[in-house]
C-alpha cells in the first residue's frame, strides 16, 4: 500500500513538473509575440486618441512618465508625446478612474495644445456586461462625446452626468461608471492644462524609447 502511494506520488511529482516546464516554454516561445501584439494595440489606441493630421512623430517613442493624484493613481502613469512639424502638438496621457462600479477604470485621453480633447478611450475595465460596460467603444459610442471638449474654469458644472447636473449622459441602471470616467477625464485634462509645459520638457523615459 505505502509503496503504491509512493509510485502514484512519483508519477504525480513528475506531471507536474513536466507541466510546468511546458507552461514556462510556452511563455518563453511566445512572450515577444505578446509583446509585439500588446504594442500593435496600444498604437492603434494612440492613433485613435491623437488623430494621423495632428502629427507625424512615432506616438510610442515619444513617451514620459508623470505622477500625481489627479491621474487617480499613486503609480507614474504614461504619456505620449505628439508632433507636428517639429513643434508640440498634442498628448495621450493614460489615468484611473478608480471609483468605478466594479473597481478601477483604466483611460486614456488625447489632448491637443489648446487643451481640447482629441479623443478619450477606455483601456481596461471590469464593469457589468449590458450596463457599466457601454463605456467600451466596442459597446457603444459613449465615450466619443468627449472629443472637442475642454475643461475652463467656466465650465466645471458642466463635466458631471445629467443626473448630477452635468452634460454627459448616464446609462440606465448605471450611474457610478459614467460618473467616475467624466470625473477622470476632467481630471486629467485639469493636470495636463496646469503641467503642460512642464510634462514637455521631460525626457522621454517610458516606452519604445527604452528597448
Amino acid at each position: 500500500m505505502l509503496n503504491a502511494i509512493k509510485k502514484n506520488g512519483a508519477v504525480l511529482a513528475i506531471f507536474a513538473c513536466a507541466s510546468t516546464g511546458v507552461v514556462a516554454l510556452t511563455n518563453y516561445l511566445t512572450k515577444d509575440r505578446i509583446h509585439l501584439q500588446e504594442q500593435k494595440q496600444l498604437l492603434s489606441v494612440l492613433n485613435q486618441v491623437i488623430p494621423h493630421d495632428l502629427h507625424d512623430n512615432d506616438l510610442y517613442q515619444a513617451c514620459t512618465l508623470v505622477s500625481d493624484p489627479k491621474l487617480g493613481t499613486d503609480q507614474a502613469m504614461p504619456v505620449y508625446m505628439a508632433t507636428l512639424n517639429g513643434e508640440p502638438s498634442a498628448m495621450a496621457i493614460e489615468a484611473i478612474a478608480p471609483d468605478g462600479y466594479n473597481g478601477a477604470i483604466k483611460i486614456i485621453v488625447g489632448i491637443e495644445q489648446d487643451g481640447t480633447i482629441s479623443g478619450t478611450r477606455i483601456l481596461s475595465h471590469q464593469e457589468t456586461p449590458g450596463l457599466g460596460d457601454k463605456i467600451d467603444l466596442r459597446i457603444s459610442d459613449w465615450t466619443l462625446g468627449f472629443t472637442g471638449k475642454q475643461v475652463t474654469d467656466n465650465n466645471q458644472a458642466d463635466w458631471k452626468v445629467r443626473k448630477d447636473g452635468g452634460q454627459f449622459d448616464q446609462f440606465t441602471g448605471a450611474t457610478i461608471t459614467p460618473r467616475a470616467v467624466v470625473k477622470a477625464v476632467k481630471n486629467t485634462v485639469d493636470f495636463v492644462n496646469s503641467n503642460r509645459d512642464q510634462i514637455q520638457s521631460q525626457p522621454l523615459n517610458c516606452g519604445g524609447n527604452n528597448e
